[in-house]
């Protein structure tokens, strides 16, 4: 599996390492995905989404099932 959240799209960007000496060398920034669990009690069932620690917080604010809503609007199987 790539590493993307499924939940707001955030994926590796691509930037330089910078030594002392200024030396810049390609590197990747790599997105704070975690695996969670979600009862979805409309559908009466568990959910294992993968996401990153912001789409965590868009859960906590807009419950999770806006954000499925959202995600089965966007074309994401669930």
């Amino acid at each position: 599996m790539a590493r993307v959240c499924q939940v707001t799209g955030k994926k590796p960007i691509v930037g330089n390492s910078v030594s002392h000496s200024n030396i810049k060398t390609k590197r990747r920034f790599l997105p704070n995905l975690q695996k969670k669990r979600f009862f979805f009690a409309e559908e009466d069932r568990w959910v294992t989404i993968k996401l990153s620690t912001d789409a965590l917080r868009t859960i906590n604010k807009n419950g999770l099932s806006a954000v499925i809503k959202g995600m089965r609007a966007e074309g994401i199987k669930i």
